[in-house]
């Protein structure tokens, strides 16, 4: 079954779907992002992962400044087609831009 994000998936959420960022050879879950429709197409046509930024209201390739770019492996969405697991290579050392491997490093 070929599931995609749709308008109205964009839409129901606001037009942003919470991305969560697996690494695909450890399996950590390194970051949590949002993307609208044009951050998934342009994630989809390049092979590597854009966001929305919603500090700086705008489009954004993570990575584009540090180098620690994401390529995509393998796109995954959840059974309310309102979420996606996206399973990357990491293309830098970090993922978080406070300069650790993953965004998830505070247990509570």
């Amino acid at each position: 079954m070929d599931m995609k994000p749709t308008i109205s998936n964009f839409q129901r959420s606001k037009s942003l779907i919470p991305t969560v960022i697996q690494d695909e050879r450890s399996k950590d879950i390194l970051m949590l992002g949002y993307m609208n429709q044009n951050a998934f197409a342009k994630t989809r046509e390049t092979g590597f992962v854009y966001f929305w930024s919603r500090k700086r209201k705008k489009l954004w390739k993570k990575g584009e400044t540090s180098g620690n770019m994401l390529k995509v492996k393998e796109i995954y969405i959840d059974c309310d087609n309102d979420a996606l697991l996206i399973k990357i290579e990491r293309m830098g050392k970090n993922v978080c831009h406070l300069g650790t491997k993953s965004c998830f490093m505070n247990k509570l």
